[in-house]
């Protein structure tokens, strides 16, 4: 990799990427997060959770604030069996279970403030305990709301990547190409893309990483509604230049593809990236079209499906 490492020493990039050299392993993972493990601070300390659970998945989020109202009423219904049942009026004594039942599910009417009013609390410990729970119960569904509702709200690009970046050919040479398509049924204008690409000695543990802003042919787009193939032309100036296959199996590549739009529904600036490893660069391929015309030729048809399709061709 010598004579790659003497090229790029004159290839300086524009700007900091926030990235170490010295930094080990993958740079961004397919999502688009930084791949790094914090260490040294407690859980409370190390975490905002509140930027856990916005980017919860949605089933994780959902599952987790049910399991999380069972857990809570499982704990107070032990408290109030703990206290003595007698000292909740209404309670079927009939068989063990039916008393479990009665104990949780008024736990729950507390817990949401329902009270139904069949089961009620009887002396001062047993109230004082409802009572907090009721508390708790308000702060719980107040936060749940809260979640649920900066879930919904929040501006977000819907952008999917191509699972694979292509080296293609491309006028009278090659280059780099990554596509991405919106998803959803936002407008988002003013799209541009920044590309960089850190490079790596694969035989050498102790070697610095090196990161180079790719130049794009077309960095920005006025409005991003079909599929958008972001090329990135293979020259003297690019770090690509030359023996690709040996660039890729003598050293670490990742690539790194933000798209930064104008989301018109949030009035607001949407950010996306993900990122391509070495195993993710397909040499001498080109994408195949993912979007046609209707049957009427009224509207087009974009198949997301086939964001990532390609064919093996050769390069020149």
């Amino acid at each position: 990799m010598s004579k790659f490492l003497d090229r790029f020493s004159s290839l300086k990039p524009e700007i900091d990427t926030g990235f170490s050299s010295t930094a080990s392993g993958r740079f961004l993972n397919e999502n688009g997060m930084p791949n790094v493990r914090r260490k040294g601070l407690n859980p409370f300390e190390k975490y905002s959770w509140y930027h856990v659970m916005i980017n919860l998945n949605s089933w994780k989020f959902i599952t987790f604030l049910i399991l999380g109202y069972i857990f809570t009423n499982i704990i107070f219904a032990f408290i109030y069996y703990a206290i003595g049942i007698d000292h909740l009026t209404g309670i079927d004594h009939s068989v063990l279970l039916n008393e479990l039942m009665d104990v949780f599910f008024f736990s729950s009417q507390t817990f949401t403030t329902v009270g139904y009013g069949r089961i009620a609390p009887v002396g001062f410990l047993a109230s004082l305990v409802a009572t907090f729970e009721a508390f708790l119960g308000l702060l719980f569904f107040a936060i749940a709301t809260g979640l649920f509702y900066a879930r919904f709200s929040r501006p977000r690009a819907f952008l999917k990547f191509s699972k694979n970046a292509l080296i293609a050919p491309y006028q009278d040479g090659s280059a780099l190409m990554v596509r991405v398509a919106p998803f959803k049924n936002n407008l988002l204008t003013s799209a541009e893309v920044i590309i960089t690409v850190a490079i790596s000695n694969r035989d050498q543990s102790d070697s610095q990483t090196e990161f180079f802003i790719l130049k794009t042919e077309l960095p920005k787009i006025n409005i991003l509604v079909l599929n958008w193939t972001v090329v990135h032309k293979i020259d003297e100036d690019s770090p690509f230049y030359g023996d690709v296959n040996e660039l890729l199996k003598t050293a670490n590549v990742e690539i790194f593809t933000q798209i930064r739009a104008f989301d018109e529904g949030f009035a607001s600036t949407v950010i996306q990236r993900t990122s391509y490893i070495t195993e993710e660069i397909i040499v001498g391929a080109k994408f195949l079209p993912m979007f046609e015309p209707s049957t009427d030729r009224e509207t087009t048809i974009l198949n997301l499906d086939k964001i990532g399709d390609y064919e093996k061709v050769n390069l020149p």
